[in-house]
């Protein structure tokens, strides 16, 4: 009971009481959240008081205003403003090891086994915070996540878009450690889409690719055209972030569907950011219809309106899918994660025991 009153009431009214439990209990992989994203208002204001700093009081009145303006926001740059304005408070490792954490706990409970964690190097560098503060706070977090709560995780660096194509090259090469070492897995592209073609980033993959980055992705068909996923995929890479709009595009979603292209699809995001008006506007039943795997991801959770559950259960709420398309779902997403082949063997071995324990349940 408690944690259904955790849940959104909004994504759980038209769950029956048998769906909330089977998609609770259901193991989950999650590819696409930014650790940025996960800063709740009240660590905010926590991290704020601690390291002695001044938000600004026309967006940081009190919790409960943040949290309303939040609900509200106009469009990708709207919210990237408060997103970048609250990284502020993050100066010392234990910060970052409190945020990672805190994500880790509060996903302990929606059946999340992997998760695959965006962080933005630049953002902090480029307020003096270094590098292995970052990634070292982050991995420590963690680290203690997955040793209390079980779940397995790596780290992708994502470059922003809205500052050079030099910048982002210089900023892959100073991973270049953490890429050798695999303490980060993967290199990502986020901030926004606007007067941003992927071809524009071409050089930064390319440097990718010389420093022998294991994994790559990009930020791609959010609010960008279809032609630009074409784009993303013409680039070498193999997994598109968002990626709905790929959907007015019949041709690429066969093309995605051959190259088993993984989107990594955010409901609740896409609602909070306009991109679409309800979930039930998702493309997610013509992703299964062509075939095209994707996985339900929280983008920026506090401040989208849900973690991974809540998605999971607003894509319920707006196409009532069987057991099976669940299963459908949820094999997909372990496949599409950069884990070992031996994790993705134990997390699908959790998912055949769920379905199992399902076996004679309707939703």
């Amino acid at each position: 009971m408690q944690r259904l009153l955790c849940l959104s009431l909004a994504n759980r009214d038209l769950c029956s009481d048998n769906a909330v439990a089977f998609l609770t209990g259901l193991p989950k992989c999650e590819h696409h959240m930014h650790i940025e994203g996960s800063l709740e208002p009240e660590l905010l204001f926590n991290l704020a008081e601690k390291n002695q700093i001044a938000l600004t009081s026309d967006m940081y009145s009190t919790i409960e205003a943040l949290k309303t303006r939040y609900e509200n926001f106009t469009s990708l740059d709207d919210f990237l403003a408060y997103f970048n304005a609250a990284m502020d408070v993050l100066l010392h490792e234990d910060d970052f090891a409190a945020l990672a954490y805190a994500y880790m706990k509060r996903v302990s409970t929606d059946g999340l086994v992997h998760t695959e964690v965006f962080f933005d190097p630049q953002a902090h560098t480029g307020r003096g915070i270094a590098l292995e503060v970052v990634v070292n706070g982050l991995t420590k977090g963690l680290n203690q996540g997955e040793k209390e709560f079980g779940i397995s995780h790596k780290l992708i660096m994502c470059f922003v878009k809205h500052l050079s194509v030099d910048a982002a090259v210089e900023a892959v090469g100073q991973m270049s450690s953490y890429f050798a070492s695999g303490q980060v897995c993967g290199l990502g592209a986020d901030s926004t889409e606007k007067n941003n073609p992927p071809s524009k980033f071409a050089s930064v993959y390319e440097k990718a690719r010389e420093v022998n980055v294991p994994h790559l992705t990009m930020h791609s068909g959010e609010e960008g055209p279809a032609d630009w996923v074409r784009e993303t995929l013409a680039l070498g890479i193999n997994r598109v972030d968002h990626g709905v709009h790929a959907a007015d595009d019949p041709e690429l979603l066969k093309e995605l569907a051959s190259r088993k292209t993984l989107l990594t699809v955010c409901p609740l995001s896409n609602v909070r950011l306009r991109v679409h008006k309800d979930v039930k506007e998702s493309p997610i039943p013509l992703l299964l219809e062509a075939g095209v795997p994707f996985s339900i991801n929280s983008d920026d959770p506090s401040y989208f309106g849900g973690y991974i559950l809540d998605n999971y259960l607003a894509v319920q709420k707006a196409f009532n899918f069987s057991k099976d398309v669940w299963r459908t779902i949820a094999t997909n997403s372990v496949n599409g994660s950069w884990c070992s082949d031996e994790r993705k063997k134990e997390i699908t071995s959790l998912i055949d025991a769920h379905f199992e324990q399902w076996a004679e349940k309707d939703l």
